[in-house]
């Protein structure tokens, strides 16, 4: 409904105290223009709202917040998604505050006494005879002489899109413009200090136009993550989001300033938002939900300098740094400790007067910073290589655009803050070298200085002679030791698992005596015992009856000997002697998480607070097993029961028998033994033998749900309606009812939001299709970054995986006449 406020004119002298103390008309609701005697009003409702309905701008508290701010936000989108606000250091605090635009072209907002001003867009540069203001369709706020095209960015005296808070539109520049007065204004986004305070956060989103201009986030002043130099297609550190990639954007780019646009104009909402965790996401509006598209950071390479100069980060290795060929760690102490900050120094000195040096190819490349770097445009490739040569100083050259395949970076200074990307994401960087090292490098065709047989003859056979003395070596040593001792081979040198002799352990157990038996799970009984005076220790026992065997034995140790991180079970050893399989185990003093969430006899209650830590450390422990880790693993039996909580409670994932390792290329395999806990395996695991990093993904939300709800996802002997937590789950979310199953036990005292997005994520993680569920680095993204649960996809209806289970245990018969399932009861005892 419109409403507007009328003129009075009962009198000349009420018209001329109008005249004196404030505009005779205000607003009204739904235009789309201001001007000089018609100022906007906060009471709550009216808001100028674009010719085409696409944008709306009005006073606005945030998300339930008392302050009041002038915004501009969709009109169309249920949830208010606020994409810029004009006085975000000072709110007003009551709904008394006013826009208005003066008679020079000055917009100003006022507050409860009308005469001072909270915000100023600042006078035009150029005087205005009949100035208005007006808010387009594609979200931008103006000021220009009215009578004049509302489209024509040269009829602009103002304009929000030089202004933005945290969001760019399409059609916003970012990066650097010249303003008519010849001042050069800085275009950057800036995070909300928080979801309810726009004021400007840590965190700041811009172009850096040093050099060859790179994306940049500071936190506060200080570089936080850099997205590289466009190469005429992408950003050279943001691979993923290309011109014109899937339909969604295409970009403009020159050497000041990035802008961009939906490939289809008309039906394609999205935008790019600068988060207040310091998280820059690309959001599309689909299926009456805002969808993250992309993001950044999202691996530890993506942490500025991790690695230091002349080194490159590989997010799929640890330690993730590693020096370029030919060069070699500049501290190597620091290096060793996994701290490669100190970068690497070159092994042989480049000898440019003898023009000996030459270049290998360091392909899939971030390319290192830009901001000292020379650009030659117009130059081919061999030029580019010709002109690095000539120059004693440079270093490396890369191309400029690869679209049109001309131009060249040239660097002369230490090559920093580099990412070596899989599957072919990054660029070709050449690397100046030594004539000395040329033939150990991996270089391209067109740099190599040696013929293949010459590599042949003087790398590749010594070093497959040396391979093959060492493999015999090795046989002889096996034959020798037997079972006496375990010997692993880390990367760089040989290590050591700990060796605990038989009677050591059995004093530390009291000759494992029932009283120091803690539980028992698929591997054996579980014992505790102290070492020494303070050392508790946590002792598994392979039993002669054992549902897991030798092989599940030999593969927990082959594992978890070579992980560490605080969220994975520290494994200090292991005993073989004569019949005894031990694995020693850091004790953890509260158990399993199992017998907290199912427990019977419950003395200590979880409050919302320990569980929601306990769903992020879980997170970050699968993280790392699939993504972060020197191998990359697939759990396969994630459950309550094998996640054991340390003294203050911090989860640790335990039991890797039925881990797997994959290679960098792989991403699935087949199993004809299908191992695993009843309602944690996923239905193409369950019904194919498939298992892939997306079968732990599921797990873990069926281990989300259940720490939600305290509830197992199937309980023996219960209906199937009463018993599958995830489609209860589910349809309970739809229906916006989904707190009604939330374990009582929290009482009151739990954050609704972050219960909500749990929830969601975990819906997420139980889809049928693998490809529908995230990866745990998005999961994580999705629980600790978002704060708009609208903001994330809406899940798909979960697959009765139980009826799966049943079919497949009980009659034998799923189609595959060959598969094997192995199910391990999920018993409360199981806490190793």
């Amino acid at each position: 409904m419109e409403r507007r406020i009328s003129c009075s004119s009962s009198s000349a002298l009420f018209f001329v105290f109008l005249l004196l103390s404030w505009p005779a008309c205000s607003v009204s609701s739904g235009a789309d223009t201001l001007s000089p005697d018609r100022p906007l009003l906060d009471d709550g409702v009216t808001a100028l709202v674009s010719s085409g309905g696409r944008f709306r701008l009005g006073f606005f508290g945030p998300n339930g917040s008392t302050n009041r701010y002038v915004g501009i936000w969709y009109n169309n989108i249920p949830d208010q998604t606020v994409v810029w606000v004009a006085n975000r250091r000072h709110p007003l605090t009551t709904l008394s505050g006013n826009l208005s635009l003066t008679t020079n072209g000055t917009l100003t907002i006022t507050g409860e006494d009308n005469t001072t001003a909270i915000w100023s867009s600042g006078s035009p540069a150029s005087g205005l005879r009949n100035p208005v203001a007006r808010i387009l369709d594609d979200g931008n706020f103006v000021v220009q002489e009215a009578g004049s095209n509302g489209n024509d960015s040269n009829s602009f005296a103002w304009q929000s899109f030089d202004f933005p808070t945290d969001t760019l539109l399409p059609g916003m520049a970012l990066g650097q413009k010249q303003l008519r007065t010849g001042a050069i204004l800085n275009i950057n986004l800036t995070a909300w200090m928080s979801s309810t305070d726009p004021a400007p956060g840590q965190y700041v989103f811009g172009l850096d136009v040093r050099g060859d201009p790179q994306l940049f986030i500071w936190s506060d002043t200080r570089p936080y993550w850099r997205g590289g130099p466009w190469n005429g297609r992408w950003f050279s550190g943001v691979p993923e989001v290309r011109d014109g990639a899937d339909g969604v954007i295409s970009f403009n780019f020159n050497k000041d300033h990035l802008s961009y646009r939906p490939v289809s104009q008309s039906s394609t909402i999205v935008r790019w938002t600068m988060n207040s965790s310091g998280q820059l996401q690309l959001l599309v509006w689909a299926e009456q939900s805002w969808i993250v598209s992309w993001y950044i950071p999202k691996d530890r390479c993506d942490q500025i300098f991790l690695c230091g100069p002349n080194s490159y980060c590989r997010s799929n290795i640890s330690p993730p740094c590693t020096c370029l060929p030919a060069f070699h760690p500049r501290n190597q102490r620091n290096w060793n400790m996994l701290d490669g900050s100190d970068g690497c120094t070159r092994t042989t000195p480049l000898d440019c007067l003898n023009n000996t040096d030459g270049f290998f190819t360091q392909s899939d490349t971030k390319l290192p910073d830009t901001s000292r770097s020379t650009v030659v445009a117009n130059l081919s490739l061999e030029g580019c290589r010709a002109l690095c040569l000539s120059n004693c100083s440079c270093r490396a050259y890369a191309e400029l655009d690869i679209r049109t395949a001309s131009g060249c970076l040239i660097w002369t200074e230490d090559l920093t803050d580099m990412t070596v990307y899989q599957r072919g994401l990054g660029q070709d960087l050449y690397v100046r070298l030594a004539a000395a090292d040329l033939a150990s490098a991996s270089a391209s065709e067109s740099s190599h200085h040696h013929s293949g047989r010459n590599i042949l003859l003087t790398v590749v056979l010594p070093l497959a002679i040396l391979l093959f003395l060492a493999c015999v070596a090795y046989s002889i040593w096996r034959w020798k030791k037997r079972f006496s001792q375990i010997h692993y081979e880390a990367e760089d040198k040989d290590m050591e698992l700990p060796l605990f002799d038989l009677n050591t352990i059995k004093d530390a157990t009291d000759d494992f005596s029932p009283d120091n038996k803690l539980g028992e799970g698929g591997f054996g009984p579980v014992y505790k015992g102290k070492l020494g005076e303070e050392q508790e220790i946590a002792v598994k026992r392979l039993s002669k009856t054992s549902t897991q065997g030798v092989d599940e034995f030999k593969n927990e140790i082959t594992l978890i000997a070579k992980l560490q991180h605080r969220n994975l079970v520290k494994l200090l050893g292991c005993c073989i002697q004569g019949e005894e399989r031990l694995l020693i185990y850091e004790y953890m003093s509260n158990g399993s998480l199992d017998n907290f969430l199912f427990g019977e006899a419950q003395t200590v209650f979880l409050d919302w607070r320990a569980r929601y830590n306990i769903i992020l450390g879980v997170a970050r422990g699968l993280l790392y097993l699939h993504h972060d880790s020197r191998l990359r693993i697939v759990h396969r039996d994630l459950k309550a029961s094998n996640i054991l909580l340390d003294k203050d409670m911090n989860p640790k994932i335990s039991d890797f028998g039925m881990a797997r390792i994959f290679g960098g290329d792989e991403s699935e395999s087949i199993t004809k033994r299908v191992v695993g806990t009843y309602g944690y395996m996923s239905p193409e695991y369950v019904m194919d033998g498939i298992f892939s990093i997306k079968s732990d993904v599921f797990s873990f939300g069926v281990l989300v749900l259940e720490i939600i709800s305290g509830k197992r996802n199937r309980n023996v002997g219960q209906s199937m309606e009463q018993s599958n937590l995830l489609g209860n789950m589910w349809i309970m979310s739809k229906e916006g009812k989904c707190l009604d199953l939330v374990d009582t036990k929290f009482g009151h005292l739990l954050s609704e939001n972050e219960v909500l997005r749990c929830v969601k994520v975990g819906l997420l993680c139980v889809q049928k299709q693998p490809e529908d569920r995230p990866t745990m680095s998005s999961v994580l993204a999705m629980l600790v970054s978002v704060d708009n649960i609208s903001l994330l996809p809406e899940p798909k209806q979960p697959d009765q995986a139980d009826r799966h289970h049943d079919k497949d245990c009980k009659l034998g018969d799923s189609g595959m006449s060959s598969l094997q399932l192995v199910p391990y009861p999920d018993t409360a005892t199981n806490i190793l």
